[in-house]
């Protein structure tokens, strides 16, 4: 079972500001919010790519946002020197301090951790592929600054330092690949409006996360789940990446809150079928052909469980994929996981802004009524009422 203190330890990324010594936006600059899009860029380097392996990337994802997190307060200058000169000995503080949260997760979660850090060879493929997006993240947040900063001691050293980073990925295809797509950049862009999308925004509430930050914590939570009940790789992995895109249609309709979606009958079903037809004319002709199927499997039905059986799509309970289909051939995709791990990240914004004093009537409801509809829920013999348990507002 998933410990208390290592979801609390993961959401304290949506708390964490970045470029916090310069001017900057009020809403998109927190280190959830950089890591969400971090992994969007390598979803896109991946799919430009041969010879990566694409659970080993997202395993490398998570790797990399738990010991950012851990060292998040060293400005990156000062981070890359600390790293090049005493890069082992900071790695074994990292693993010792988190070994407490994850040594327990199922799968070999923690060896693979270490071995990552350790083993210069282990996922090195991933590794350049993620600092590739990194370094892609990053330049986006910083053409959104530099503006703004231009007067700023130093700026124009930081952005020489990020263009020579990114020259120096010149030799990597999918890198020149991606640079020389004018649709695919376009789809990164768009999706990073996400970044600028605030979650509850009729109510205040502390950290102000956004819907790009929330599909993270979705995600991470969907993959950790997974681990934890036996899921096959691939299994793993779709369920995370279905996590990461199951809000990506409110980069066109915004965020359309559940009292509203509930408030008629058939709205729901209207709003669904609006966010199809957009997916189709706005986000459909910015990504190559051969990607969209895989996207409509993850924004369609996106809380259903199902697999791929005689090369179709096929509707299977998660239990069903338990007992049959936990083989990466199937590519099942636990949408019932996805759903209870997407309410699952409402519930714990509603406790932990109430815990930091910031609280309402309509925070404290939504806490009831998902503490309610989870409490004692079982789905594929995980147990998300423990879960639920955690974090009921008292």
């Amino acid at each position: 079972m998933l410990k208390k203190s290592l979801i609390e330890f993961i959401f304290e990324a949506g708390s964490i500001e970045r470029w916090n010594d310069h001017i900057r936006p009020s809403r998109g600059f927190t280190e959830l919010d950089k890591q969400a899009h971090k992994m969007l860029y390598s979803y896109v380097l991946c799919g430009l790519s041969d010879g990566i392996d694409r659970s080993r990337l997202i395993e490398g994802c998570i790797f990399e946002f738990l010991h950012r997190l851990m060292l998040t307060d060293i400005k990156p200058p000062v981070f890359h020197r600390l790293m090049e000169e005493k890069g082992s000995q900071i790695n074994n503080w990292v693993m010792a301090s988190l070994e407490e949260n994850i040594s327990d997760i199922p799968g070999g979660f923690f060896d693979n951790f270490k071995e990552y850090y350790l083993n210069p060879k282990y996922s090195e493929k991933e590794k350049k592929l993620l600092e590739c997006a990194h370094y892609l993240a990053t330049k986006w947040e910083f053409d959104i600054i530099y503006n703004l900063n231009s007067t700023c001691y130093g700026i124009d050293k930081t952005h020489r330092e990020i263009e020579m980073k990114l020259n120096s990925f010149t030799d990597i295809p999918y890198f020149n690949k991606f640079v020389h797509n004018e649709n695919l950049k376009s789809f990164a862009n768009l999706m990073g409006q996400l970044r600028f999308q605030q979650r509850w925004s009729k109510t205040p509430r502390l950290p102000a996360t956004s819907v790009m930050g929330h599909t993270l914590i979705v995600a991470v939570l969907a993959y950790l789940c997974s681990c934890e009940i036996g899921a096959c790789k691939v299994r793993s992995a779709n369920n995370f990446l279905g996590g990461l895109f199951h809000d990506m249609p409110e980069v066109l309709t915004r965020d359309i809150v559940s009292p509203v979606k509930n408030s008629v009958t058939g709205l729901d079903s209207l709003i669904k079928e609006i966010e199809d037809v957009q997916m189709h004319e706005v986000i459909f002709p910015l990504i190559p052909q051969s990607w969209q199927k895989e996207f409509t499997y993850f924004t369609q039905n996106e809380f259903c469980s199902k697999i791929i059986k005689n090369g179709e799509e096929t509707l299977a309970a998660t239990d069903e994929i338990n007992e049959k289909y936990n083989s990466d051939g199937f590519f099942p995709y636990d949408g019932e996981i996805v759903r209870a791990c997407d309410s699952f990240g409402a519930y714990i914004e509603t406790y932990f802004s109430h815990t930091a004093g910031v609280t309402s009537h309509t925070l404290r409801n939504a806490n009831r009524e998902l503490y309610e509809a989870y409490r004692n829920k079982i789905i594929g013999g995980y147990n998300f009422g423990i879960l639920f348990d955690y974090f009921k507002i008292i």
